[in-house]
């Protein structure tokens, strides 16, 4: 009985989270439609999308605490930023952490969610979108949204991928896939990686009863940036492998 107990706070944080997303986007729906109707008008839609997700954490209690091994004003622009993916407040704390805008790079699924749809497909017929899906299932799509980031890179624009290409659900770190390193290589652009500490443990993926969900304070790393410029296609995996385990330490490092 006890058990079944301690899952009814769960339920109940993760209503009031789901609830205040959803209240906020509604509220803010019009205004996003309006700002994303203009690419030129995409660095206010971000700067609109880092005041709401400072408003869908601080409602549920989730407080955000950075580690900056170099400071953000000195970080290079554009870059690509690299992360670990264990949980959905990974990408809303995202926009909170990095004042530098980015485009997310995310997977078609999102293409499903109406609501979500404008973030990353135009709102205008023959516009670019704010930001790139990825659809693995088909070689043409995965290319296009490389061909998409690529010219972002060039346009002064950062990226944002989550490399393991899915999201975990125990904090565990997956296998990197090569798409962002292949993509700063063949752009010279360097990689910022980022460690998400414990997000896991606030919102964890899985069942609504069942996994994690409370309060608390959500841990975050931004490491020190990765040079590209003197790397061809044979150091693809090296930069890979190290850029993962930057990661993985600080991953390690938190949990003792």
């Amino acid at each position: 009985m006890r058990q079944y107990l301690g899952l009814i706070p769960r339920a109940l944080w993760k209503t009031l989270f789901i609830l205040n997303f959803i209240i906020g986007l509604l509220l803010l729906y019009p205004v996003f439609r309006i700002l994303l109707a203009d690419p030129k008008r995409y660095p206010r839609a971000f700067r609109l999308m880092r005041s709401w997700a400072r408003w869908v954490l601080i409602i549920p209690g989730v407080r955000v605490k950075v580690k900056h091994e170099t400071p953000v004003e000195q970080l290079p622009v554009p870059c690509i930023f690299v992360a670990n993916h264990a949980s959905y407040i990974d990408i809303v704390a995202s926009y909170i952490v990095m004042p530098h805008y980015f485009a997310y790079m995310g997977k078609a699924e999102i293409d499903k969610a109406p609501a979500l749809r404008i973030f990353f497909r135009p709102v205008r017929k023959g516009n670019s979108p704010m930001n790139i899906y990825v659809d693995r299932r088909s070689r043409m799509g995965s290319y296009d949204a490389f061909r998409q980031a690529a010219q972002m890179l060039q346009d002064g624009k950062s990226i944002f991928i989550y490399p393991e290409g899915t999201i975990s659900s125990n904090g565990i770190l997956k296998p990197f896939k090569n798409g962002a390193f292949k993509l700063a290589i063949e752009h010279n652009a360097p990689i910022v990686p980022i460690t998400f500490h414990n997000n896991w443990k606030l919102l964890q993926n899985g069942g609504f009863l069942k996994a994690f969900g409370r309060p608390g304070t959500a841990h975050v790393t931004i490491h020190a940036p990765v040079e590209t410029k003197h790397l061809g296609e044979k150091d693809l995996v090296t930069l890979r492998d190290s850029v993962r385990n930057t990661i993985q330490q600080a991953l390690q490092h938190y949990e003792n």
